[in-house]
């Protein structure tokens, strides 16, 4: 038995008391790690600038360390996601369907949880409770592996939930942390067929590339956001740029920041200028096609398919000027990962266009894909942003966490 496997068979002991557990017992649970994270705040911080000092040796980017960093107020905005999940219904036991047969059989749809569910995701320490707080609510154990660069931040808070849903009543097994970051035991978890039913990684493209690659277990894939605002020809303009600078500066490091603009050659000659001169109080880079540098200038840096295609999560946008509306769809059917896109527009006709023929988990008008988020979107934390069309997709839940059963009930009835 190797490690994972170990973990599995811990996770498993008491998976089933947790999956029967009540409603109050788990929220009572949530509502302690809440406590136990404000309570210790100094004890984190402390924990995370180990992690953040490594990783300035190390060269990390300055949006990825935004990532990796842990402060009072973040710490105390993980705490109030736990809260807050203690209001949101429990999908446990929620019935979906029910019908009786014409020979009396009674046959009730109902969610249970899915078992022991596994998450690889990056040096992204929020993650580590919300996911953790997630899979309890929804009665499932969780097996947590995140980056080396966050690990000193990871241990303290899977240590501090622990004790929290320990203190609850609960097996603390049913969070665990892999504390070996070594590569190998993430491949082993990716194939622990009969030991995790469900594993979801959250992260750059590099890293759900190799999950989807490697895993024989069931994965959802989520989170690479190559995502798109396509400025149209009726579009307001200053709206436009609140909305591109809101969605490439706000916190550029996360999947649904906007990595690319298409902006419609009617205006173009007036946007560009108007948008630089927001981007450059980010020190944005701008990679734009030859177009853009026309209009902008030796400030661009000529983009390639490279560009057009790169999820950049850091203070760079790529840049098109297209014919048509029809143009921009295609560009953005080439190179979507199928997380967000935006159209910014006053005509209905482009609107509905856009919505019908862009195929992507979120498709906006006039208004920023950084709303493409469990919370902003009324489910609370989520597990990811799911981009493949199976099962879940869009922001995952808690109802996205649960499977079905069906409960068969007759007096006798035999097949004939």
């Amino acid at each position: 038995m190797n490690y994972i496997e170990e973990l599995a068979t811990n996770a498993k002991a008491c998976q089933t008391e947790l999956a029967n557990a009540s409603s109050s017992q788990k929220n009572d649970a949530l509502l302690e790690i809440a406590h136990i994270l404000r309570k210790c705040k100094e004890k984190i911080i402390e924990q995370n600038a180990i992690d953040l000092e490594n990783a300035r040796n190390q060269g990390m980017s300055q949006s990825m360390q935004d990532r990796l960093a842990l402060d009072e107020k973040r710490i105390d905005n993980i705490a109030n996601a736990c809260e807050k999940l203690t209001m949101l219904d429990d999908p446990v036991g929620q019935i979906e369907s029910g019908s009786v047969r014409p020979n009396g059989m009674r046959i009730t749809k109902v969610c249970v949880p899915m078992g022991i569910i596994g998450i690889i995701y990056e040096a992204r320490p929020n993650v580590t409770v919300d996911a953790a707080a997630l899979c309890l609510k929804s009665g499932n154990a969780v097996i947590l592996r995140g980056g080396k660069e966050a690990i000193n931040s990871n241990k303290i808070l899977v240590d501090l939930m622990r004790q929290a849903v320990e203190t609850s009543g609960f097996c603390p097994d049913i969070i665990q942390l892999v504390e070996d970051t070594d590569r190998q035991i993430a491949v082993e978890m990716m194939q622990a067929n009969g030991y995790i039913d469900v594993l979801i990684p959250r992260g750059g493209a590099n890293l759900i590339k190799a999950v989807v690659q490697s895993a024989t277990v069931p994965v959802i894939e989520t989170g690479t956001g190559n995502c798109h605002v396509y400025v149209d020809s009726t579009a307001d303009l200053k709206m436009a740029v609140d909305i591109v600078d809101n969605g490439k500066t706000q916190r550029p490091s996360v999947c649904n920041a906007v990595e690319s603009c298409l902006v419609h050659k009617n205006v173009a000659d007036d946007f560009l200028p108007m948008l630089k001169k927001r981007l450059d109080e980010h020190n944005v880079e701008i990679r734009g096609c030859p177009l853009t540098k026309m209009i902008l200038g030796d400030c661009v840096v000529p983009a390639d398919e490279y560009d057009y295609a790169t999820e950049f999560l850091d203070y760079i946008i790529s840049i098109k000027v297209v014919d048509s509306l029809g143009e921009a769809i295609e560009h953005i059917r080439t190179y979507t990962t199928g997380h967000s896109e935006c159209i910014v527009t006053e005509s209905l006709f482009a609107a509905e266009e856009f919505q019908k023929r862009v195929d992507a988990a979120a498709v906006y008008v006039n208004c920023s894909t950084r709303f493409t988020d469990g919370e902003e979107f009324g489910l609370g934390a989520e597990i990811g942003i799911s981009t493949q069309k199976l099962h879940a997709r869009g922001p995952m839940g808690l109802k996205n966490l649960t499977t079905v059963k069906y409960l068969i009930n007759g007096n006798g009835q035999i097949r004939s």
